[in-house]
């Protein structure tokens, strides 16, 4: 359930300069070497300084790529390369770059032209029952003309209040649902005038392009060179794809090679350098130290040493998750509270277990829960964001708890011949029969989860041979038994299940209490390291009682958060009794839709975030730290 992250070793290597970007390429841009500025891990002493070199290649690969996209085609990534580009093969580039810039602005201003068109025709077509040409009344000396849209309130009130007026009319040439397409004219010794009170009436006028005719004239001609441009922009583009196609190769091989020198002048500033010696330093996982410090060592004249995380002093190692395919998409939860630290125990899989299932039983819908399944694997496979991948088993989960509580689209009795047919007298759980029983299972559901994190609390204290927290931390093994004794007293008293005697319980929580207490004096002796309270005695026991008290109401407040689970489960039912109480008897279909619909897109929503919270201040506070940073080793290929 949960894991281990990646283990990392440090590789030193050292040599003179001409080989360093042998050893960068042998080693260094697979993805599998994390390089860090070695002048990190030296001595100021030493006299060893960084690497400064002007980077010549990112302007030409820049120019590559701009060329690429305005030629409208896909580069490929590739680490093939071959001798730097000289001053020839970047007049090359000039050049071409040049002729498919003259061919892009060529294309640019027949689209131009066509939006020009296309945009005649859109606003032409809401005045074709004009029957008159448009350049004659544009023409007139005397008169104003502004063509536009009128709401249908600001017509109603034109014809109320201005239907008389001798110096204003509106022609009415289309009607649509919300108003009317027209023109209006006035004299232009009132043109300001009109055009006000038009204003005060929402008029939206619209700017026509200049032409002679009628608008069905106008449309017509148009549509005429509508389509001589679109052949004009396709044989433009035909050009480019030509010129492209004939330069293709060249110009792959060459961006290939530019973004190889480039990622090797970025690689060689990790470099520290005194003379002509150079010294590098980086973190390689575990189980590929061995063939990369063997490629290292293959290039003539390198001394590379691999030692463990323990020889870097104060620096730390990268992390890098390594989970199976089923719990890697809620690495996406664990980076986003922190990554844990090198060491740490990885929680991705405990994430998703429990995310997973606490999402699903506040989701419990057949139904809604296929739907959601369905578009997460759709989004996922469109969009390939990992918030939509995680979701696709909480879809999965929210089906399975919908078949417990019988709900399909919010239908409680939908699946009763399923249930009948099994043996079964009837669904598992009637959500709204049972609200003190959902409840109390979400209740126990997070004692369960909050002993879970203190127990991988304890795992990672054991892996590290710390038996003090071990043992006396208030997530440690004392704090276990303090909780379980607690919980137990706390069962009895609601009348409801225990699994100790009361006595044993008062003792085991008493005893557990005062070792808590004394935890940070207790610790060090465990592991034989002497402690003295800073402060005096006194003053240590008036923290330690407030720390305790502080442990105790964190114990009580992080079970009684799972209530809100039990909550949602009863709230998910409530907002499907009002969608159908909405929807009416016999029920309105369109309801029904529109209100799963919202309540999916709700409900999925509220879910997903009461599940976080639950992650991150419920369990993550009792085993994990985080402030880990990412394992970044430099691929060519993703570059």
């Amino acid at each position: 359930m949960n894991g281990l992250v990646e283990k990392m070793k440090l590789v030193r290597v050292q040599g003179t300069l001409p080989q360093l970007n042998d050893f960068l390429d042998a080693c260094c841009m697979d993805g599998r070497f994390d390089l860090e500025p070695a002048t990190r891990y030296m001595s100021d002493s030493l006299g060893y300084a960084a690497l400064n070199e002007e980077n010549p290649y990112p302007a030409t690969r820049d120019q590559i790529e701009t060329m690429a996209k305005e030629a409208g085609v896909e580069l490929h990534k590739e680490q093939r390369h071959t001798d730097p580009p000289d001053e020839e093969a970047k007049a090359y580039l000039s050049d071409l770059l040049e002729q498919i810039d003259d061919l892009c602005a060529e294309r640019q201003g027949l689209l131009d032209q066509q939006k020009l068109c296309e945009d005649g025709i859109a606003q032409y077509s809401h005045f074709l029952n004009l029957k008159v040409n448009v350049d004659e009344i544009l023409d007139c000396q005397h008169v104003k003309v502004r063509f536009g849209f009128l709401p249908t309130e600001g017509y109603n009130k034109l014809m109320s209040n201005y239907a008389d007026d001798p110096y204003i009319l509106f022609v009415e040439c289309t009607q649509t649902k919300t108003g009317y397409w027209g023109i209006y004219l006035t004299p232009r010794e009132k043109a300001l005038e009109t055009d006000g009170i038009f204003s005060m009436l929402y008029f939206e006028p619209v700017h026509v392009p200049g032409a002679a005719g009628s608008p069905a004239e106008i449309i017509e001609h148009f549509k005429e060179n509508l389509e001589v441009v679109k052949k004009s922009v396709d044989d433009v583009n035909a050009r480019i794809a030509a010129l492209w196609h004939d330069h293709e190769a060249k110009v792959q091989m060459l961006y290939d090679t530019v973004r190889y020198y480039a990622a090797m002048y970025d690689l060689r500033r990790m470099a520290a350098v005194k003379g002509s010696h150079f010294f590098c330093v980086g973190w390689v996982p575990a189980p590929d130290v061995e063939e990369i410090a063997g490629k290292a060592r293959a290039v003539k004249d390198l001394r590379v040493t691999v030692d463990g995380p323990e020889a870097a002093g104060k620096m730390t190692p990268p992390t890098k998750l390594k989970n199976p395919w089923w719990s890697r998409p809620f690495e996406f939860f664990v980076e986003m509270y922190g990554l844990p630290a090198y060491g740490e125990t990885d929680v991705t899989g405990f994430v998703a277990l429990t995310f997973t299932v606490l999402f699903g039983m506040m989701f419990g819908d057949v139904g809604q829960g296929i739907v959601l399944a369905l578009f997460s694997t759709f989004m996922w496979k469109v969009k390939h964001n990992d918030l939509f991948h995680l979701m696709i088993p909480c879809g999965i989960s929210s089906t399975i708890f919908g078949l417990v509580y019988g709900s399909f689209f919010g239908y409680e009795d939908a699946l009763d011949p399923l249930y009948h047919a099994i043996g079964m007298a009837g669904k598992p759980v009637s959500v709204m029969d049972s609200i003190t029983g959902i409840l109390m299972v979400a209740v126990y559901i997070g004692v369960v989860l909050v002993l879970a994190a203190m127990v991988l609390n304890m795992y990672t204290h054991a892996r590290h041979k710390e038996w003090g927290e071990f043992i006396f931390s208030p997530n440690g093994l004392v704090g276990v038994i303090t909780y379980l004794c607690g919980v137990d007293l706390a069962s009895a008293y609601m009348g409801a299940f225990t699994f100790l005697p009361q006595v044993v319980a008062a003792i085991g929580m008493v005893a557990g209490l005062v070792l808590l207490l004394f935890a940070e004096l207790l610790a060090p002796m465990v592991e034989g390291k002497p402690w003295k309270p800073a402060g005096g005695m006194g003053n240590y026991l008036m923290q330690s009682v407030f720390e305790l008290l502080e442990t105790v109401l964190s114990y009580l407040s992080n079970t009684i958060s799972f209530l809100r689970v039990g909550a949602f489960v009863i709230v998910h039912a409530s907002m499907m009794m009002v969608v159908f109480t909405l929807a009416g008897t016999p029920n309105n279909m369109l309801v029904v839709i529109l209100g799963n619909i919202v309540v999916i897109c709700l409900e999925a929503l509220l879910s997903a975030i009461q599940g976080i919270r639950l992650e991150f201040y419920e369990m993550f506070s009792r085993c994990y730290k985080g402030g880990g940073r990412k394992f970044t080793a430099f691929n060519i290929k993703k570059a």
